[in-house]
């Protein structure tokens, strides 16, 4: 079998091997329990139902309601007020516009939802295949340890099969790096090169998806910025040409959405994060947070959970898996990045190449952003879900690939196999194995299905 049909052959085997194994979380994991799933299922539904887009406003936030429903594992006495959850209606309206018409087709269930919403994880997979295959230069080991390791991680799967905007977030953060490599690079196996308009009008999605998605801007704005900078002959007109074809969709796709609620929740108001804020009283501040237990404290718990749950903390964060597959993942995780040390060391000459350094600086910023943007959030609330950083996939996922590139080439002079480039993709198989694992173990038997 040649490589190029090996590659193919991976990438189908990843993406099939997900779609069963997230066809299995959506089918088996309790009703709503998933975070905020009933939230984004009542925006689906209203938006089905009366058009969109629904308003947030004070009663759509019940804390004592709320806390019942969880501690009770969605016990079905108290279900009967679950269409009042509706603490999500400041969301920007994408997913729940594309997602209203198979709830209309399906009566509002449940099930069909959360599966459309897996599709849409699938997307996320082949994004972030592409993304690594281009930053790699073609390498189709790391592109396929990449998807892998996004299409394995339990507590992805866990997400992304649920009813929730975050895989169509991390689907467009991740097309908007696919598309940005892209057009760093000149067209060598592929027939068509993406302008700025088109990276405009990704940017524009986004915007009108999540604000996790906003990441994009920077982004792209960097990208279009280095091309400059690598032209010959270059032009601050060229330059300025650029920045407005880029600039203009994104500003009416978002202008859309940012009027609006200017004129719903206020002209300060155009993401309607000040109503959230306003609306969700009783969520845990980090500042009353930090007084009562102290700094020490609140840093220690955030990064042992944000590390816990990043792999896998199911429910509403109340199943966590046993300390010895944390242990394990850690060791993972070291491993993985300490491979980065010999990749760079045995790099080739070519692999330093101003596309492929362009490529790394973008990856890195990208990593750099999630994080940020994860830790900004933070010092409001306390919200130690690592499902937070997810919109960095695409970063942490070619990182951790690369990682174990490294160490097949510091084994390739000593063991030689014709396997042993293989390796990153036959690591993350291991993954799935946990995912699956984690759903029999974990998940069915503790979280109640009633």
């Amino acid at each position: 079998m040649t490589e190029l049909r090996l590659e193919r052959a991976g990438l189908i085997a990843i993406l099939v091997a997900y779609l069963v194994l997230a066809g299995l979380y959506a089918a088996l994991t309790p009703a709503w329990q998933i975070p905020d799933e009933p939230a984004h299922y009542n925006y689906i539904r209203q938006v089905a139902e009366s058009g969109c887009c629904p308003t947030l406003t004070a009663g759509d936030w019940d804390d004592a309601y709320r806390q019942q429903l969880v501690d009770s594992g969605f016990d079905p006495q108290y279900l009967d007020r679950l269409e009042t959850v509706q603490y999500e209606d400041h969301q920007p309206p994408l997913y729940y516009l594309l997602l209203a018409p198979i709830y209309s087709l399906t009566g509002g269930s449940l099930l069909a939802l959360r599966l459309a919403s897996a599709l849409i994880g699938a997307g996320v997979i082949l994004a972030i295949y592409g993304a690594a295959r281009a930053a790699s230069g073609g390498s189709a080991p790391l592109a396929l340890g990449a998807a892998g390791f996004a299409a394995f991680i339990p507590q992805h799967i866990a997400i992304l099969a649920g009813v929730s905007n975050d895989g169509l977030s991390e689907l467009i953060v991740a097309a908007g790096m696919l598309l940005g490599m892209w057009y760093l690079t000149p067209k060598v196996d592929r027939n068509w090169q993406p302008n700025e308009l088109i990276l405009g009008v990704v940017t524009g999605l986004g915007f009108v998806t999540k604000a996790s998605a906003y990441l994009l801007l920077p982004l792209l704005a960097l990208v279009i910025l280095l091309r400059w900078l690598r032209e010959e002959d270059r032009y601050w007109g060229d330059l300025l040409r650029y920045a407005v074809s880029f600039a203009l969709p994104a500003l009416i796709l978002g202008g859309l959405w940012w009027a609006r609620n200017e004129l719903t929740y206020g002209l300060s108001d155009y993401l309607g994060l000040a109503r959230h804020d306003a609306v969700v009283v009783g969520q845990p501040r980090t500042a009353a947070w930090i007084a009562r237990e102290g700094f020490e404290a609140w840093l220690g718990l955030g990064v042992r959970t944000t590390f816990n749950s990043f792999w896998g903390q199911f429910g509403w964060m109340g199943v966590p898996m046993p300390d010895w597959v944390y242990l394990i993942l850690l060791a993972f995780t070291l491993v993985s990045y300490a491979g980065l040390v010999p990749l760079l060391l045995r790099a080739r000459p070519e692999e330093f190449s101003l596309p492929k350094r362009d490529m790394a600086l973008l990856l890195t910023a990208l990593f750099g952003l999630g994080i940020a943007a994860f830790l900004y959030y933070n010092t409001s609330f306390v919200q130690f879900q690592g499902r937070y950083l997810y919109p960095a996939m695409t970063a942490f996922a070619t990182a951790t690939a690369a990682g174990w590139v490294g160490w097949t080439r510091l084994l390739a002079g000593r063991v030689r196999a014709a396997w042993l480039r293989w390796t990153p993709a036959l690591i993350m198989g291991g993954l799935a194995v946990l995912s699956a694992y984690a759903l029999w173990r974990f998940i069915i038997p503790n979280l109640k299905a009633w």
